[in-house]
């Protein structure tokens, strides 16, 4: 009996040592740990916001025109303005400022002919018909019906040939036309273009000084007594000493608010009498430009307005003598809300350009 409790006694001693034994040496299940003991997890970082959608800006349009200044009257028949060049005879009876009669005069007549020309041959015409159409959405100038077409060869520039002299208008030259065609021929034909710019008058004078080439120009009348005098001659290839061949309007132009009521006449005639009328201000060229010619044109007759300043002497308080070229005369209307009359051409660069000419 003794001996069968003392082995019972050993077996249960024997037992708890291994489990106690097996407390030390067997890893835990691999679970979760209870929520309440479970370590916070890291605060996350919150989303950035989204950046707000930007609908991009429409690309600038030009900036509104600051000039006041405005076309009134435009397109009338009345108003047409036709542009000539001609060559300048060699054998000219050329004279100096005083009337004196020159001889030592040299005229590039090749040169001359090489840039009438190309003036008149498929490049040039077409430059000059779609100039302005990508600033003004329109031509600045127009092929005359009729004109006369050149498709001969272009004779190139030699050493003796090279300097043309030019002498023109204002409203070529500060229109831009001059600046868009002459670099192309230069660099084709290997020439230099000199541009001596004034008023039709000054610029004819000039080729009688026989200090020109060839001229541009657009004043009929005095073109004729120019071919008259025997200051140009029929070039090779043409028909007449006057080639007519780009065209455009005069435009009467003034304050927005137009006080005289220009824009509601029914013609550039009425347009005129009501500014004579109303002695409203009037700015002219007053330099025999061609612009100017036009203008003494448009007057009633009853006023007696000409060239001569005894003329206007008596309307002084509102006719203004500029003799001036067409940028300078468009900046003194629009500083003056005056009337003008003026070639569109060099009337929308000055709108474009803030009313700022150089």
């Amino acid at each position: 009996m003794k001996r069968t409790f003392a082995w019972i006694l050993a077996a249960a001693l024997t037992l708890a040592l291994l489990a106690g034994c097996g407390t030390q040496t067997t890893p835990p299940a691999a679970t979760e740990p209870p929520a309440a003991t479970q370590q916070p997890a890291a605060a996350e970082t919150p989303a950035p916001e989204p950046e707000p959608e930007v609908t991009p800006e429409p690309e600038s349009e030009a900036p509104a025109s600051t000039v006041n200044t405005v076309i009134l009257k435009e397109a009338d028949s009345a108003m047409i303005n036709t542009y000539t060049l001609l060559a300048v005879n060699p054998e000219a009876p050329f004279t100096d400022a005083d009337g004196n009669a020159v001889s030592d005069v040299s005229i590039n007549t090749a040169g001359a002919q090489a840039l009438i020309d190309w003036l008149l041959s498929d490049e040039g015409l077409d430059m000059a018909v779609n100039y302005g159409q990508a600033d003004y959405g329109d031509s600045l100038f127009y092929l005359l019906d009729g004109a006369p077409h050149y498709t001969g060869e272009i004779e190139p520039a030699t050493p003796e040939t090279a300097t043309i002299r030019l002498s023109t208008t204002t409203s070529v030259n500060d229109s831009g036309l001059l600046g868009n065609l002459l670099p192309v021929f230069e660099e084709e034909y290997g020439y230099t273009v000199e541009i001596q710019s004034a008023g039709t008058g000054k610029a004819i004078a000039a080729a009688k000084y026989g200090n020109a080439d060839l001229i541009l120009v657009h004043a009929k009348s005095q073109e004729e007594a120019f071919v008259a005098d025997g200051f140009a001659y029929v070039l090779p290839g043409f028909e007449s000493e006057r080639l007519s061949f780009l065209y455009n309007f005069f435009v009467l132009c003034g304050p927005s608010e137009d006080p005289a009521g220009v824009a509601s006449s029914e013609s550039v005639l009425d347009a005129f009498a009501a500014i004579a009328d109303g002695k409203y201000t009037f700015i002219s060229r007053g330099d025999g430009s061609g612009t100017h010619t036009k203008e003494l044109s448009l007057w009633p007759e009853a006023l007696g307005i000409t060239a001569e300043p005894e003329s206007f002497a008596d309307y002084t308080d509102w006719y203004v003598s500029a003799n001036a070229g067409m940028g300078a005369c468009l900046v003194m209307a629009e500083e003056m809300g005056a009337y003008i009359l003026t070639d569109k051409a060099t009337f929308l660069t000055f709108q474009v350009n803030g009313g700022i000419m150089n």
